[in-house]
């Protein structure tokens, strides 16, 4: 078998029935993602702002939202079998499906280098306090950004081993510190009440929704992968519920019994430290390694003369240099602003297949479809200023707010327009 072969990740074609995957697999994927370092700085913040039984509550509660939407978008990925970027090109039109995934690939891109900094930052202190190491962030950086790369370079089914292998040793390490943590003192302390003023519940659930709905939106990236759409719903559903709620919820035990906010800082106290290096390194490669990968199905549709794994490549060194040289802490602002324009893709397409004419997803007939699709991308903008305007300052406009979470809002609304414009177009003919 070729190295061509190997690394075909159907990137600009359905992806072939004999070669999809079972939903167990998928979950793995997804729960990989999850499991990530932001979802233990939530854990934290949800437990040292709210009593241990609200935290869970607002945890499952957002877990169990994410979970339904996560669903439904991986249906229609496995149905069609394309990439979010792909799928663009029948909303959109085929001139304009390429705005929309230049905006995924930059947003996805940049998200890989913010994450490759978070890496460096965390493992320059897991080197200094266990090994007194003092490598420099730039170095951790390169090293973050090509371990992360050599996944993503090799597609889908190189994710997948990856996920299948770490989870279950990403699971096992993060047990035996909180056993070790909840062992005397630290035990009683998790259950003592919570004296101040808590975080209200609403607030809450939407920073369990915030931290991953946007993987919702990306969700046929992975989900076209499936069997069958049942396979996909059910790997969805339980990828992102799980994938967001485990280790926000072992970090509320954690925080609560250790009275630390720091993973890293947490499992050397206990004498934890190769595991925390460990755990270190695979749930930010398990997690960022996808966002490369979304990146990278993007910039196909873009640049369809050049394979894949080359633009993967270039993209991921392009990141790490950026990486490098901490360009990323000054471009959060504008990252921002990119990914307000990536959740209302999940509502469109959702929507569209949906309720308005699954008929138009035929990749037979993709390559005459209209250059421009004006209702679709109408209601792109209006959702993704719905966003900016119930978004926070100095980010957004702060003018407003629905449920708390942005990108929730812009993708419920563009779900509605794009069902109402959609049905409107479809009858006036």
């Amino acid at each position: 078998m070729s190295n061509e072969t190997k690394i075909e990740d159907y990137e600009r074609e359905p992806v072939p029935q004999h070669l999809r995957k079972s939903w167990l697999s998928m979950a793995l994927v997804w729960i990989a993602i999850g499991i990530d370092l932001s979802a233990m700085f939530l854990g934290a913040q949800l437990g040292a702002g709210m009593s241990i039984g609200d935290s869970l509550t607002a945890v499952i509660a957002g877990s169990v939202i994410l979970g339904i939407i996560g669903a439904v978008c991986a249906y229609v990925g496995a149905k069609t079998g394309l990439s979010t970027a792909m799928l663009s090109r029948f909303l959109f039109g085929n001139r304009g499906a390429l705005i929309v995934s230049v905006i995924l690939g930059i947003s996805s891109l940049g998200w890989f280098g913010v994450q490759v900094g978070f890496f460096a930052s965390n493992f320059q202190t897991a080197l200094s306090e266990l090994l007194d190491w003092h490598w420099s962030l730039g170095v951790l950086s390169v090293i973050g950004g090509l371990l992360m790369m050599s996944t993503a370079v090799w597609g889908y089914r190189a994710i997948e081993k990856l996920s299948v292998w770490s989870v279950p040793l990403l699971v096992v390490f993060i047990i035996i510190a909180l056993v070790m943590a909840l062992r005397g003192e630290g035990g009683s302390t998790v259950w003592s009440p919570f004296e101040g003023e808590a975080l209200p519940m609403g607030t809450a659930i939407s920073l369990v929704i915030g931290i991953f709905v946007l993987g919702t939106a990306l969700s046929p990236d992975i989900a076209r992968w499936a069997k069958t759409p049942k396979h996909a719903i059910s790997a969805a559903f339980i990828g992102f519920f799980v994938g967001n709620s485990f280790m926000t919820i072992i970090a509320i035990f954690l925080s609560r019994s250790m009275n630390s906010s720091d993973l890293t800082g947490i499992f050397l106290t206990l004498g934890l430290g190769i595991p925390a290096i460990i755990v270190l390194t695979l749930a930010q490669w398990t997690t960022n390694t996808s966002n490369l990968y979304s990146a990278g199905l993007g910039f196909s549709v873009v640049f369809k003369r050049i394979p894949k794994p080359v633009i993967t490549i270039v993209a991921g060194l392009l990141a790490t240099v950026l990486a490098y040289f901490g360009i990323y802490d000054r471009f959060l602002t504008f990252l921002t602003y990119i990914t307000m324009l990536v959740a209302p893709l999940g509502g469109i397409y959702t929507a569209e297949y949906l309720l308005v004419d699954r008929n138009r997803f035929s990749f037979e007939g993709l390559d005459s479809n209209r250059n421009w699709i004006i209702r679709s991308i109408a209601v792109w903008i209006l959702a993704s200023f719905f966003g900016l305007m119930t978004t926070a300052g100095p980010d957004g406009l702060g003018l407003f707010r629905v449920t708390q979470v942005p990108a929730l809002d812009s993708f419920l609304i563009a779900f509605i327009l794009q069902a109402l414009i959609g049905k409107w177009a479809v009858k006036k003919g």
